[in-house]
């Protein structure tokens, strides 16, 4: 069978480290820097507080948004890296998964692997790509070597192929896993440092009452809208922090019994068949 059009096999953490790397190290400064600017230009701009002037009460929700204080631009940094990264583990599980349908796949290899067609089931793996065909295609690697390797028992033998399958893992699962560590921490912080740029909004507020010397109840209320505009920005971005994160951890955790399911029917196939033979 002529194999000149299969691709030649891909470790998808190597291809996918740098690119990740690099995205984590540049979007942070980068978005920091354009939400500065929002800030500064957008939301500063004075055709949104009345009179046109930075100094009077804000004329719309922009100038208010503007009026939470300097930890806005921080908690709009938060959620673009929010978003960024939500796009980024996307296409990192959707490249984890391969090219092609994974039920279709898992199908046709499971199919190749019960009827010892190791080849047939090596060149699916080279086709689809991504971490679940490169763990299976390790281990039918293995299988093949194992049965050429005399001197062992079918239970060292078995042994050898199931570490084989768990290295092969453990080698592509920390590219699954990359930057989710950054969805929780802001899952975290994020509201304490909405609350945070409330308590300042709320000190300032009753500074300036205290120095107005007479009780201003629109300046006051004014003054608590603008503080709590941090709280509302940074329960948001935590909340979708949150769900993202548990998405992303329910995928990866479907990736593994895909993975665990397809490794547990390789070493049942070769323990059967070896002991069949054996006996």
């Amino acid at each position: 069978m002529k194999t000149e059009n299969v691709p030649k096999k891909k470790n998808f953490s190597s291809l996918s480290h740098s690119a990740v790397s690099l995205l984590a190290t540049i979007a942070i400064p980068i978005e920091l820097v354009i939400s500065i600017l929002v800030y500064k230009l957008v939301l500063g701009d004075p055709s949104h507080f009345i009179g046109n002037s930075l100094e009077n009460n804000p004329a719309d929700y922009l100038g208010t948004v503007y009026r939470g204080g300097i930890i806005v631009p921080i908690l709009m940094t938060l959620f673009l890296i929010v978003m960024t990264f939500f796009l980024e583990r996307l296409w990192t599980l959707r490249k984890a998964q391969g090219k092609r349908s994974m039920r279709k796949f898992l199908a046709n290899v499971k199919d190749h692997i019960q009827s010892l067609r190791l080849d047939a089931a090596k060149r699916e793996c080279d086709l689809q790509q991504g971490t679940v065909a490169n763990v299976i295609r390790a281990g039918l690697e293995k299988y093949q070597e194992m049965e050429k390797t005399e001197g062992l028992n079918v239970e060292k033998k078995v042994l050898a192929l199931q570490k084989e399958l768990e290295e092969a893992e453990t080698i592509e699962m920390p590219m699954l896993e990359r930057n989710l560590v950054i969805l929780s921490t802001i899952a975290s912080i994020a509201t304490l440092l909405g609350l945070f740029g409330t308590v300042l909004g709320m000190i300032r507020s009753f500074k300036a009452l205290a120095y107005a010397g007479a009780p201003d109840a629109i300046g006051l209320a004014t003054g608590i809208s603008e503080a709590l505009i941090n709280t509302a920005f940074g329960i948001g971005t935590s909340m979708l922090a949150i769900v993202f994160y548990n998405y992303f951890t329910t995928r990866i955790d479907n990736i593994l019994f895909v993975i665990a399911e397809t490794s547990q029917a390789i070493v049942h196939t070769f323990s059967y068949h070896h002991t069949d033979k054996q006996s």
